[in-house]
């Protein structure tokens, strides 16, 4: 066996047995978090300057190009997001690099052994082993996503960060949040704190009714799309894309960014906003614009060009994976399409959905675009809908539903039936994304 897989065997061994610390995945509440951190000394006081994002979709692009920006600055950058896609490793970026296998192993067993075998969910005693190594090690700034909501969320234990941003609020996880967009806009909402300035992307007005509401009572001011900044992709010189972004600080002529679709014009909107909103740190119009050009977020409208799961289609189709799972980031993924493929060729999806999604919903934007439907099982997931569902509500749709094993399986079956310039989407679910990235490889860094 090698040294990286006895690190891996290793890790997986502490992380299955964190998982089993509380009888819930999910269960909001800060006082478990609070206890621990306490027994830990409190790392979440000694960070460095923290950036907090919550929203529904987008949050991770938002993260990812404001990091870019801020390394573009030459500045030290911390990372927490979830969930990871190949390795739980993702989740932490220290100072650029994600941690490596053995630091991960002894500093979740350090966490482990104070926090005493008392109940608390895998995501609270995750994100305070995170915090314990962001502690550790000097950077200039952190940049943090909300896992699920923001009020109860455990990153929203940091008191004062430098700055918060609101990504478009939409229905999702209803179950936890709220079935009204009031109530979930409410729960993301919670990150606000007094006097922190607070950057927020477009949303529907009966939710930046409540953000604005909770940011009056708190004396939190808001940086809003619309009224405070704008941001549009338009057609620079030699029909090149521009960001076309504007505050009351002035405007800026930028390179489009390179992670693709119209959405990601807003997701790097937000992210030059909470960059020149927050105090924490300098940074030159020169790092925004290098940081719009490298900015790499996977499985988010990434386009594979090679790897044995590529290799099952014909060298002129295209094979492309995203993550989106709610109705509003398939209406974005949507336009994104129109975009990339135009009239000029056919496009089949390949879906694999969790069991807490609505197929149908999820779907419906894809009508009169999509020609096909394959659905597949997610590997390893138990709590994942059947194919045979996600295709019966194709079906019920219009859209041609298919079954099939598995995403292999389901490219060979597009090729077969002559898919030579088709375009290739993989959707559903980020764990399906995370599983096509592992089998096609390499994993993300």
């Amino acid at each position: 066996m090698t040294e990286h897989a006895v690190g891996q065997a290793g890790l997986d061994t502490i992380l299955d047995r964190l998982i089993r610390l509380h009888p819930k995945a999910i269960d909001l509440s800060l006082g478990r978090m609070e206890r621990l951190l306490e027994k830990l000394g409190r790392p979440e006081q000694k960070l460095p300057p923290v950036l907090h994002v919550a929203g529904t979709n987008g949050k991770g692009s938002v993260v990812a190009t404001a990091r870019a920006i801020a390394e573009a600055a030459g500045l030290r950058v911390h990372v927490y997001t979830s969930p990871h896609l190949v390795r739980f490793n993702e989740r932490i970026r220290l100072a650029g690099r994600l941690i490596g296998d053995d630091d991960l192993v002894s500093l979740l067993a350090e966490v482990e052994a104070v926090n005493g075998g008392d109940p608390i969910t895998f995501f609270e005693i995750t994100t305070a082993a995170a915090f314990l190594a962001f502690s550790r090690l000097p950077a200039d700034l952190l940049v943090l996503e909300v896992g699920l909501g923001g009020r109860l969320d455990a990153t929203n234990v940091v008191a004062r960060p430098a700055a918060v941003a609101i990504t478009p609020v939409a229905r999702d996880h209803e179950a936890w949040l709220g079935n009204t967009l009031p109530a979930i806009a409410a729960e993301k909402a919670g990150i606000l704190k007094a006097g922190v300035p607070a950057v927020v992307g477009p949303q529907a007005a009966r939710v930046e009714a409540v953000i604005r509401t909770r940011a009056e009572a708190l004396d939190a001011s808001l940086t809003i799309h619309g009224r405070d900044w704008r941001a549009a992709l338009r057609s620079g010189g030699r029909g090149e894309a521009r960001l076309v972004y504007r505050d009351r600080a002035g405007l800026l002529d930028l390179p489009a960014p390179v992670l693709v679709g119209p959405h990601q014009a807003i997701n790097a909107g937000i992210a030059v906003a909470l960059m020149r909103t927050q105090n924490a740190v300098a940074i030159p119009e020169a790092a925004i614009r290098a940081g719009l050009g490298w900015v790499r977020w996977p499985a988010r409208l990434q386009r594979l060009a090679h790897g044995p799961l590529r290799d099952r289609l014909p060298p002129t189709a295209e094979l492309w994976i995203d993550g989106a799972h709610n109705p509003a980031a398939a209406r974005a993924l949507r336009q994104a399409l129109l975009r990339i493929s135009g009239d000029l060729r056919p496009v089949h999806l390949v879906v694999g959905m969790l069991a807490n999604r609505d197929p149908a919903a999820f779907l419906r934007p894809f009508l009169g675009i999509a020609d096909s439907v394959t659905a597949v099982a997610i590997p390893g997931v138990e709590a994942a809908h059947p194919a045979a569902s996600i295709a019966a509500a194709a079906g019920d749709l219009g859209i041609n539903g298919r079954i099939a094993a598995d995403v292999g399986s389901a490219l060979e079956a597009i090729a077969a039936r002559g898919g030579a310039e088709s375009l290739v989407l993989v959707t559903g679910s980020l764990y399906l994304a995370g599983h096509v990235l592992a089998e096609n490889g390499p994993s993300p860094d």
